[in-house]
Formats: C-alpha cells, structure tokens, sequence
C-alpha cells in the first residue's frame, strides 16, 4: 500500500499532467499570432493636415471644414479626404489613430517626439542630433535586430531619399545612433531613387576594380592599421565601424542588387509614380525584401508640408497626388508578395495643423491632436482610433501619445517594451518606451 507521501506526489503529478495535456490543447487549438518582421515608417516631414486628410470636419464651420469633402471608403463609416481615392479601397488595412498628441510645436522638436516617443529637451527647429539624444524608434528596431543575431551586409535601419530635417543646416536629432553610438547609425540614401542615373554612393566597387583587388586592398588596410594603430577612443572606434560598413556594402552584391531600382518592370515603377515619393517608396519594398527591418521613406525634401500659405492648392495640386499613390500602390505590392503579412506600415508626421485656417489660406502647427495611421502585420484594420472633438483641435475620447504608438510598433514585433531596456551615455537604464500599446489595433 502506498504512504501518504507517495500517495500525494502520484496525485499531483496526474493533476500537473492534465494540466499540461490541457494548456497544449489549448495553444493548439488557438490561432498563430502574426507577428511583424519588419517597419516601413512613411514621415511626412513638414506635418500635412488632420483635417484634410483623415479627420474631416464636414459639419464645422467652413473656417475650418476647408474645400475638401470627406468621401466613403471600402469600410461602412469610415470617411477619409476625397484627395485619396487610393486609400479608400485599403481601409480594411488600416488604423486610423485619430487623436495622437503632444506638446512641442516646432518641426525639428515635434519630428523628435514623433520618432523617439519623447520631448526634446527645448521646443525648437534649430537643433542637430548628438550622442546624447534618446533613439529613436527606427534607431531601437535595428538595435534590437543586432541584438537578435542580425548580420545581414545591409544596415538593418534605411532612410530614404535624405534624412528627417528643417533643412540641411538643422537635421532631426534622435533619427541616428544616438545614445547607443555610431553602429546603430542608419544608412542614410541620400540620392533620389528617382533619377535615371540613381546610384547610392558607396555601393559596389568603383570601376575597374574586381573583387580580387578589393580582397587585396582590405589586406593591405588591414596590415597598415595593424603597424598606425589609432588611439583607442570613441572617435576611431567610430571610423573603424564605419570603414567596415563601407566595406561589406562595397563587396556585397545582394545588397547592391537591392538598390538596383532597373530590375523592376516600368510597369511597377510607374504604378508607384515616377517621382522621388514612388520610387522611395519602391525602394522601401525592395529593402524589407533583403532583410531590413525598419526603412523609413520621407515624403519631402525638408518641410515640404508646412502649408502655413494656400494650403489647399498645395494639397490639392502638388502634395498629397503622390503621396497617396505611392500609398497605395505600396499596400497593393506587399500584399501581392506577401509581404504584408510580416510588414508593419506607419503614417506619420511631425504634428497636425490648425483647425482654423489662417488669413494666407493656410494651416499654421498643431501638435494638440493629430492622425497616425498603422496597416499591414499584426495590426487589426477597418477600425479608427479615438475620436477627436468637433473641429479636430483636441481628443475627445481615447488620447494617445507618440510614445504608445512606438509601443504598438515594438509588440507589433513582439517586444515588450516595459521588459526591454537600454542604456543612456550615463548608463541610466531606459525602456524601449514608455508609453501602453494600443490594444485595439493588436
């Protein structure tokens, strides 16, 4: 006869085992979970209105309403802008997240909020990155990937044609490695995939040079830097980061074939539009094909979309034509590769604009409320988010941050980012962020 001792652990076991066999059943019979691979973040430097675009207004008065008229799209409900009848057929795809905020109204400052889900420390447009900024979104993406065992000759983190900024003289801090230093730079394009001659610079080896030759060179390289070694300093650990990238992006030709927009038919090409926004866009479908995980495409050279002055023709006549078809035609491609099934695509931008329009016809900044719109892998779509007050100008139900959208994004990819952190040039330990994702559209 078994004791009382035996007796207890038999029963246990049989209770853990029918526990076991029933918790199996269960993850059996429950379906997969999707989960992104990689982030195509279209920005829209320069901040297109809210409300002539996703959050229209069409009972307000017209001082605010504007010219456009709201129009149906493929979900019962949702009313987007008449000026993108390519968007309304992808609203099955899409949340809309319609009452994001924050609180800094200048470009270079509110872009910085955007991205990395945070103020800068001043509300300004004449700032520049340093290694002390916090990392943007796109910046912990690739650190993550990194992190994960990625080694693709590919940086993990594009942007693409040029980087977010003012202008030239005042680029958006936050967008490069920051505090996590120079590896985690992205590979900035910086040339139009537009032209016909589009050729990144530093991609393959220069002409008449075969690949034996560069093999010789790096050993050459490697023999001189042996015997002149530089002091071991941030600085030369940054050159000898940025060398080999050079290197491996020189010599490997899957990664040159990747910016090799002549392979695809002018079919496909002229589908996404043959303009600078298109063909980025295109581009930005290529680069998550090879493997990189968060590409940003932005639409502008600079501020483009700050229409303080005629922002409806702006609107209208130059901005938002290419915009959306490049949208659209993005959507349709991934899906036909299926590629969406492991693609997350965000519309952004810096702020939104004033619901009263100003006396130049134009919209003035208006970080208070503003539309951020999600698709693609492991976002629930058909949906809009949050509901702005009657002319747009404040939440009224549901607020969101910047930093719950990034939130989104990170559990999108199946981070948790309350669980993950990273260390500030102080060695503070930082979460990915800080914000709570937004459980809706997940």
């Amino acid at each position: 006869m078994p004791s009382r001792r035996d007796w207890l652990r038999q029963c246990s076991q049989g209770a853990a085992g029918s526990l076991l066999a029933g918790l199996a059943r269960a993850e059996a019979a429950a379906p997969a979970v999707s989960r992104a691979r990689s982030v195509i973040l279209i920005f829209n430097c320069g901040a297109p209105s809210h409300l002539d675009l996703w959050d229209m207004k069409p009972e307000a008065p017209s001082n605010i309403r504007g010219e456009f008229r709201p129009i149906d799209t493929a979900v019962p409900g949702i009313q987007v802008s008449e000026l993108m009848p390519n968007v309304v057929r992808h609203a099955d795809k899409l949340a809309i997240v319609r009452t994001v905020h924050h609180a800094q109204a200048q470009h270079n400052s509110g872009m910085y909020w955007s991205i990395v889900g945070q103020p800068y420390r001043v509300d300004s447009t004449l700032i520049n990155p340093s290694r002390a900024d916090y990392p943007s979104f796109g910046t912990l993406v690739g650190w993550l990937a990194r992190r994960d065992g990625y080694a693709g000759a590919l940086p993990p983190y594009v942007i693409t044609p040029g980087p977010h900024c003012d202008s030239l003289q005042y680029i958006t801090p936050g967008q490069f490695g920051s505090c996590l230093g120079a590896a985690y730079d992205p590979f900035v394009v910086n040339s139009d995939p537009n032209a016909n001659n589009f050729q990144v610079s530093g991609m393959g080896p220069c002409e008449g040079v075969s690949p034996g030759r560069v093999d010789e060179r790096r050993s050459l390289l490697t023999q001189f830097s042996r015997h002149n070694a530089l002091a071991p300093t941030p600085l030369a650990d940054e050159f000898g980061l940025h060398r080999e990238r050079a290197l491996s992006l020189m010599t490997d030709a899957a990664s040159s074939r990747a910016f090799d927009l002549s392979d695809e038919s002018p079919e496909t090409r002229e589908r996404y539009g043959r303009h600078t926004w298109g063909q980025s866009h295109l581009l930005a479908r290529r680069l998550v094909e090879a493997g990189v995980r968060f590409v940003t495409t932005v639409n502008g050279q600079s501020i483009v979309w700050d229409t303080h002055t005629d922002n409806f023709n702006l609107m209208k006549n130059r901005l938002v034509p290419p915009m959306e078809r490049a949208y659209g035609a993005l959507l349709d491609d991934l899906e036909e590769r299926g590629l969406l099934d492991t693609t997350l695509v965000i519309w952004m931008a810096d702020f939104g604009r004033t619901p009263v329009i100003n006396g130049n016809a134009g919209r003035d900044h208006w970080p208070q409320c503003y539309s951020v719109v999600l698709a693609g892998c492991g976002i629930r779509g058909g949906q809009t988010v949050g509901e702005s007050d009657k002319h747009g100008a404040a939440p009224l139900s549901r607020p969101v941050t910047p930093a719950d959208v990034h939130a989104t994004v990170f559990a999108a990819l199946g981070y948790d980012s309350h669980a993950i952190t990273y260390l500030q040039t102080d060695g503070r330990p930082t979460l990915l962020s800080e914000g709570a994702a937004i459980g809706e559209v997940l």
